[in-house]
Formats: structure tokens, sequence, C-alpha cells
């Protein structure tokens, strides 16, 4: 039997392992996609710190480009050989007032790929056939990949921000470079926070268009209408409503951010706002998609062999990373290819 490769992560805070099993074969409902593409994810890093709920031993994953493979009982709208991508969120009840309100990103039973169900760090996945969606030719394999989450979540940011301006992105990685483009695409005018003294990812802003960058510490030139938070550090939030004019929205893009100090009402006061983003809507990626087509923007992405996940999820610890990590299969799709 035709065996699949896969990077697994068997408990928190241990490093992947490369593993061999069966290709499985897709239920009613389901695609099996060879995967083409993943891209390195924060929230992977939080699923092997143990910092969100994942079921162990798991593959890691959830920013997929593939191609089908084989098509499930039940599935509608997909051919064998086209490419799709595949979401974090994986699955819904579809039954719960959230799903039925249209609200399924907070489903009351969700399955999350690469965390509570197996993801791309491998050669095959299988997926629920509605959380896959078709990609824009106009985007590479790797290219697509940040797309499925740093750049869906990122839109969803943004409509959470309102049609404010000026807008504010609080850690420019994955996330903030692909949405300030956008932003910036609609006329807004986009101001970049990054680490102290990183003046590499501040020039990377600037060269995609932000009209200022600088560090979290610092105050732009302007108040601003909005501000996302992409890095995962609650003392951010506080800083972040001092940089908001009156009405202003802060908005929390992170699956897991540590605590928010206590902060003083009068910088809440004034009709100012705290959300946060959980998770999309099909609706999110099919409204981003088309934006991402039409918009022209561009991913910059640095690329690892699978089985190198482990170095490619350092880098992004560490910050090292200019733009997006994707992780990318062996040629062949089988663990008997990659042997040669």
């Amino acid at each position: 039997m035709a065996a699949m490769i896969a990077m697994q992560i068997d408990a928190p805070h241990e490093s992947l392992r490369r593993v061999e099993r069966p290709i499985p074969r897709p239920g009613a409902g389901q695609l099996l996609v060879a995967v083409m593409a993943c891209g390195v994810c924060r929230t992977d890093l939080h699923v092997a710190d143990g910092e969100i709920p994942a079921r162990y031993p798991v593959i890691p994953g959830h920013e997929i480009v593939g191609h089908v493979l084989e098509i499930g009982a039940e599935v509608e709208g997909f051919r064998v050989g086209q490419r799709v991508g595949v979401l974090w969120l994986g699955h819904t009840c579809g039954q719960c007032g959230y799903c039925l309100s249209g609200r399924e990103n907070l489903c009351d039973a969700p399955e999350f790929t690469g965390a509570t169900r197996d993801g791309g760090y491998a050669t095959h996945v299988v997926a629920d056939a509605h959380f896959c969606f078709a990609l824009p030719d106009s985007f590479s394999d790797v290219a697509a990949a940040p797309l499925l989450c740093a750049g869906l979540i990122g839109w969803r940011a943004l409509r959470l921000a309102g049609e404010g301006h000026r807008i504010g992105l609080v850690g420019f990685g994955a996330a903030a470079h692909v949405i300030a483009q956008v932003a910036v695409w609609q006329e807004r005018e986009v101001y970049a926070f990054t680490r102290d003294g990183d003046i590499q990812a501040q020039a990377f802003a600037r060269s995609l268009g932000c009209c200022w960058a600088g560090s979290s510490t610092q105050r732009p030139p302007q108040e601003l209408d909005a501000v996302i938070i992409f890095a995962p550090i609650g003392a951010l939030v506080p800083a972040a409503l001092k940089l908001v004019r009156k009405g202003g929205r802060v908005v929390c893009a992170g699956i897991h951010m540590s605590d928010i100090p206590a902060f003083a009402y009068a910088d809440l006061w004034e009709e100012r706002q705290i959300l946060s983003v959980a998770n999309l809507t099909r609706e999110d990626g099919t409204s981003f998609f088309e934006v991402a087509a039409r918009s022209g923007l561009r991913t910059v992405t640095e690329t690892f062999p699978l089985e190198r996940a482990n170095v490619a999820l350092d880098r992004l610890r560490s910050g090292a990373l200019t733009g997006a990590a994707v992780l990318v299969p062996p040629r062949g799709g089988t663990a008997t290819d990659a042997h040669g």
C-alpha cells in the first residue's frame, strides 16, 4: 500500500517527527488532496506549545494548497485534478445557532485543520469539501499558501476594523504583509509597527506601500482610525488604545495572546472598542480570494522542504522570517517515491 509522508507532533513541547502512514481515503463530504505547499503559521506554534486545544498526535498545518486526488460521496462542485486551498476551520456542525445564523466561525462543535484533525505538513490530507476553495490562477502554489490563513484572518480583521482611512498593523509578519497591500489598494494609509530595532521589517513594510513604519514603542504622526494587532502580546492592546482616535477600534487578530494588563478606563472611553477575531467563515474566503485576484497583491515567502518543518517553526518563533514560511512536500507524493 502506498504511504504518505508527514511531520507529526506527538505532544506539546516536542519536536515534530517524520512519520509514514497509509494514504487515507475520503469519506462522505470529503476530498483527498495531494499537498503541493503548506504555509507555516503562528497558530502552528501555539499547537506545538500546547497553548490552544489540539488532539495529539496530530499533523499540523492549515495553509494548504493542493490538487484533488479523490472525491468522497455526497460532494459536488469539485473535480479530480482541481487545485484547492484548505483552511484552518476544518468542519462545523451546521446545526448550532451560530452556524444557522451565518456565524459558523463561532460554531459550538468545530474542528480545526492541523489541530483537532490532521493538517498539511504532509504529502496528503483529507479535508471537508465545504471548507475547500478554488484559488486564483494568478498565484503559484507557494505564493497562494499564506493566503489560506494569514491572508484570510488579515482580511476578516480588516473588515472588523471598519472603513477608517488610517490603519495601524502591529506585528509585521505573514498576515500583515498581505493585508497591508490590500489596504493600500483600497487607498487607505497603512502604518506598520515592528519589534524595536527591526529596521529590515520596517523597510519591508515601506516597500509594500506603508506610509509609515516604526517600532511598537513609537507614536505615528497621526491618530489612527483602527489598529490590528497580529503579535500575541497582550500589553500591545492598551498601547494601541492610546493610538486610536475617539470611536476607533483595536482588533486582536491572533488565536492566542498573553494576558492584557490593566489599563485606565480613560484610554477606552470616548467609544473606543476592542474586538477579537475568531476563525473565519466561508464567505470570508469567497470575498477575500476575489480581492486577492483583483488587488495584484504578492506574497513574500521562504520555502523549506517538508522534513525541515522544525527549522521553519524555529525561524518563525525567533522572528527571523521576512514574509511567510512555506513547506514543500517531496515530489511524487508518497514515501516510496520520496526514497526513489
